[in-house]
C-alpha cells in the first residue's frame, strides 16, 4: 500500500498540490491530510481529480509518528514535524515507512510524502 500525505498553507490551490504530489512520485492509492485540512477546495478537486480516497487525519495520530522533517511552527500547530510525513504515516498504517522525506511544491505552497508498507 502507497498513501500520500500532503501539507499546505491556505493559498494552496489544485496545481500546488498536484506539483507536490507528482514530485513525491505520485502513484498511490489514497490521499491523507490533517483532519483540519481535508475540507479544503483545492485537496477535495485533487482527491476527485485522481480518484483517489481523501483521508482525514487527527491531530492526536498524527502526533505519535516520527516524522523526518521537523519544522517548530509546525509542531506548534500540528503536534508533529511534518503533516505531509505523519498523515501518510498514520493513513497507512501499522508498519509504513516513509518513502523519503517530504518534497516541496515549485510555489512553496504544498509538500507531499509517500509512505508505503508491505501487504501480506
Amino acid at each position: 500500500m502507497r498513501v500520500a500525505g500532503l501539507g499546505f498553507r491556505g493559498a494552496a490551490t489544485f496545481e500546488s498540490l498536484n506539483d507536490a504530489l507528482e514530485r513525491a512520485g505520485g502513484n498511490v492509492e489514497a490521499l491523507a491530510t490533517a483532519e483540519v485540512k481535508a475540507g479544503q477546495p483545492a485537496v477535495r478537486i485533487l482527491a476527485k481529480a485522481l480518484g483517489l480516497p481523501l483521508l482525514s487525519i487527527s491531530r492526536a495520530r498524527m502526533g505519535v509518528e516520527d516524522t523526518l522533517t521537523h519544522s517548530q511552527r509546525v509542531e506548534e500547530k500540528f503536534g508533529t514535524g511534518s503533516v505531509a510525513e505523519a498523515a501518510a504515516l498514520a493513513a497507512c498504517g501499522p508498519g509504513a515507512r516513509l518513502v523519503g522525506p517530504r518534497v516541496v511544491s515549485g510555489d512553496g505552497l504544498a509538500t507531499a510524502a509517500i509512505a508505503e508498507r508491505d501487504d501480506e
